[in-house]
């Protein structure tokens, strides 16, 4: 089984772990309606991306009786 030769001191040990802390996100805002969203990501509000709608949401899509 490994065991250390020595103690880690806690400087060593913080300088291992200096890469390991979370990173806060970038928000965007989206060009159409104006809500927060990830860069480079569809808008989840609106469903546009590049000042162009490529997901239609529930509420515009008008569904048949009979497809449901």
């Amino acid at each position: 089984m490994a065991v250390p030769k020595s103690k880690i001191t806690r400087s060593r040990r913080g300088n291992r772990r200096s890469h390991d802390s979370l990173v806060a996100t970038n928000p965007n805002e989206c060009p159409s309606c104006g809500e927060l969203k990830r860069p480079h990501h569809v808008c989840p509000s609106c469903g546009h991306y590049a000042d162009r709608e490529v997901v239609a949401l529930v509420e515009d899509v008008d569904l048949d009786d009979d497809a449901a």
